[in-house]
């Protein structure tokens, strides 16, 4: 018999990824989300479906009661998604709702559970080449991540606990950003709606405009495909050991070798966009991860350069797999609006 995994917040950014990448690994993979409907998209793929609040310990009923092998919990609030600031939605999504899930993989005898954690825990080692360990301190920083790392980390310290008094396996994957292509190209920034920064580029990109390169163009920054990520998720469920804290990564790109990229992926080939130096702008804050744990204790080998991404990138444009539960591009942005942001 198949192995069955419970992906809690199927819907999201990485969720819905995961459910049906495991799903084609062969697993009997059972969706959960917080949406009352998931519009048909996991009928598509054989996949169960189920609307579960996680900040309610009885909607655990609705489901399975036994015989689930591991647990992927990726749900919670996310400052990415936040218009303005609303603390009650981090305490009880993420506080409240890992307790349940906790409680729910104790019942169900589940052998693992997967958890991400914030990348802005270990931010103040930010700024230089030097890879972070993945069992470097977690510190709360400063900014609108402030109790959302607070939450994230009393989630992990809960997990932990687990661990020890119920010996339920746990590997608390540390997310960098996970390149992946998504039709909204917006995100909240200090509780503001601002445009996502390589989408921009890469609007420049498709008309060919001018793209300016802001300081320091060496600047290291973390990168890792979505395809990268899910084979790291496969090992976690198939290896055999009690987990960790475990860092997502792949070695970083240059600012420069970012924009080199999606120039040559995206703009027109008889019109490409000129990099345009400004190296009296601010640089970007640059950090690596270190993976050589996620490497060795679970045979993680990253496959995906920053290339491969932006075709990848490109191809779900195109296809938009996700449609049914995402909405497309254009729910989110007209075409004039993209000429606006480009012509500005």
């Amino acid at each position: 018999m198949n192995k069955t995994i419970i992906v809690i917040g199927a819907t999201g950014n990485l969720g819905a990824h995961i459910s049906t990448y495991l799903k084609s690994l062969g697993y009997d993979v059972i969706a959960v989300g917080h949406r009352k409907n998931d519009n048909g998209f996991f009928a598509d793929y054989n996949i169960s479906y189920y609307s579960v609040d996680i900040t309610k310990s009885e909607d655990f009923e609705k489901l399975p009661q036994s015989g689930i092998y591991a647990v992927v919990h990726f749900a919670g609030m996310l400052p990415a998604v936040m218009e303005g600031f609303d603390g009650t939605s981090y305490i009880q999504s993420i506080i409240q709702g890992t307790l349940n899930v906790l409680e729910y993989t104790r019942k169900v005898s589940a052998d693992r559970i997967l958890f991400p954690q914030t990348l802005f825990d270990i931010s103040y080692l930010f700024g230089t080449k030097v890879p972070i360990s993945a069992d470097s301190l977690r510190k709360v920083p400063e900014g609108d991540h402030w109790l959302y790392v607070i939450a994230k980390n009393a989630a992990v310290d809960m997990i932990e606990h687990y661990y020890r008094e119920f010996g339920i396996k746990r590997f608390i994957i540390r997310l960098s950003r996970i390149y992946l292509y998504h039709p909204n190209p917006y995100t909240y920034t200090d509780g503001k709606k601002v445009l996502v920064s390589d989408r921009y580029l890469i609007y420049r990109a498709m008309q060919g405009a001018d793209i300016e390169l802001w300081g320091d163009p060496n600047r290291l920054l973390e990168t890792i495909c979505i395809k990268d990520f899910l084979q790291i998720i496969e090992k976690a469920i198939t290896v055999d050991v009690d987990g960790g804290i475990y860092n997502v990564g792949s070695g970083g790109t240059t600012l420069k070798e970012r924009i080199e990229g999606i120039i040559n992926v995206f703009s027109p080939k008889d019109h490409p966009s000129r990099i345009i130096y400004k190296p009296e702008k601010r640089s970007a804050k640059q950090f690596v991860l270190d993976i050589r744990k996620t490497v060795n204790e679970l045979g993680y080998i990253p496959n995906y350069s920053w290339h491969d991404y932006l075709l990848d990138f490109k191809e779900e444009m195109q296809q938009q797999r996700f449609a049914k539960i995402w909405g497309r591009e254009e729910d989110y942005i007209s075409s004039e609006d993209i000429s606006k942001l480009v012509a500005d």
